[in-house]
């Protein structure tokens, strides 16, 4: 029997964050309701796969900083870089040469773009991509798809259930449509009154269907709306080029973020010439105020992307995290047959960004049988809100999750055939990071 953890120390630096920081944490998917109430780590660092805690736990970790760390923690090739460029300075009152050499590597891995801008998160992009599109088109209608996230700014905030501070002329003016659904595109284009489209070409559980992205970019053309790539996730993940480079469609702008600088902070707009000019000094048309960032072009985190570049050349990151994807996945569901649960968790997605569906006894997706897999995962080693692999995990730490897995869904078990959570489960269920409301997750202030 593996000794059931300990997370004294971890549970009161998260109380003492909670004191100091809105919601505990810097970002909502890292919050304290994501996970087990009581079993909150709180890490000190990393280093390839694995994490340690402030109470000495150590972790095969997934999701890697929400997708941003493909080539594992502290990569020495990337770490090296950095130390390189800080000992130079960071940053200057002009550009430097990182920026250029930055600049030509990025639009070497995408060849659709002809220009490139950076900054520091995808919020950044995003939200520039969308103000040159209404500059470009004269519109201001956005049409977002129904997926996961795009923007911490107005015009998509807005569009979710959090959208407490915002105008509702803001909120009119973003419209949704279904993924694979071009009727339901092509109804939000109709009235030619749409700046932009802004999605993901593909997510972890949804592949495009045969057809589908060359009829939105047809869709676009006959309508005159840009369309716009989001490949914070699937760049660098699906492949150095992103989706576009995948699935052959090239859009007119495309964002860029997490695992660009493996964890450093940095993210890009790419696009084509005749709309990326606006923001520069070679037009006779208005100026867009497209990005003008401080941080956006220090030497570290550029040096940073160089070194991901060159691993991106030189190696092959995406078969290694596939490779370690394709094995969790296999032993995954040879341990869920072994308890019969092949019908109640499940692990789906592309190899290199796999999530875990929970249900419960009369096979609904469940929170709560969600947060007991999850905890039974912590104690046993494993660190993961999903499976989302990176090039550092390994076939050991692949094979320790698998065994992690089968002690969890010998828990799982239980509770299914009891048909509750009651027990077993210690505390609240996890809830949405995204949601109207603090409960079911409300803290009594102390």
């Amino acid at each position: 029997m593996t000794p059931r953890r300990t997370f004294e120390r971890s549970n009161q630096l998260q109380a003492r964050l909670h004191d100091v920081v809105p919601g505990g944490a810097h970002t909502y998917a890292r919050g304290a309701d994501q996970y087990p109430e009581f079993m909150t780590p709180v890490l000190v660092r990393g280093d390839g796969c694995r994490v340690w805690d402030a109470d000495g736990n150590e972790y095969v970790e997934y999701g890697m900083g929400l997708r941003s760390v493909t080539l594992g923690h502290a990569y020495p090739p990337v770490n090296d870089a950095v130390l390189a460029a800080i000992a130079d300075g960071i940053s200057f009152s002009r550009p430097t040469v990182h920026e250029l050499a930055a600049a030509e590597d990025f639009l070497r891995l995408v060849p659709g773009a002809d220009m490139v801008k950076f900054a520091k998160n995808g919020s950044d992009v995003t939200t520039a991509a969308v103000r040159l599109a209404r500059a470009v088109t004269g519109r201001t209608k956005i049409a977002v798809c129904d997926q996961p996230f795009f923007s911490t700014d107005d015009w998509y905030i807005g569009s979710t259930a959090m959208d407490g501070g915002i105008p509702e002329i803001v909120i009119r003016e973003t419209v949704r449509f279904g993924y694979n659904d071009l009727p339901s595109l092509a109804a939000c284009l109709q009235g030619n009154d749409v700046a932009c489209v802004v999605m993901e070409a593909a997510t972890a559980t949804a592949e495009p269907a045969p057809g589908y992205l060359d009829g939105v970019r047809e869709l676009c053309d006959r309508t005159g709306t840009l369309l716009v790539f989001d490949e914070m996730i699937t760049g660098f993940r699906w492949s150095a080029g992103g989706a576009q480079a995948v699935y052959g469609i090239t859009p007119d702008l495309s964002c860029w973020g997490k695992a660009m600088g493996n964890g450093f902070p940095l993210s890009a707009l790419a696009g084509k010439r005749e709309f990326m000019e606006l923001g520069g000094l070679r037009t006779d048309r208005d100026r867009v105020f497209l990005l003008s960032t401080t941080h956006g072009p220090e030497t570290a985190s550029l040096a940073a992307f160089r070194a991901v570049a060159r691993a991106y050349v030189t190696e092959d990151p995406v078969g290694r995290m596939e490779h370690a994807g394709r094995l969790l996945e296999q032993g995954f569901a040879a341990a869920a047959a072994e308890q019969g649960l092949s019908d109640y968790v499940q692990v789906v997605g592309r190899p290199s960004c796999l999530v875990y569906v929970t249900r419960d006894a009369r096979l609904s997706p469940s929170q709560e049988y969600r947060t007991l897999f999850l905890q039974e995962l912590l104690h046993h080693g494993v660190l993961g809100q999903s499976f989302v692999t990176s090039a550092a995990h390994n076939d050991t730490a692949v094979a320790h999750t698998i065994d992690a897995v089968r002690s969890a869904l010998r828990v799982y078990r239980r509770a299914i055939d009891q048909q509750s959570v009651e027990g077993l489960l210690i505390g609240r269920p996890v809830a949405p990071a995204i949601r109207r409301s603090a409960h079911p997750r409300r803290l009594k202030e102390r």
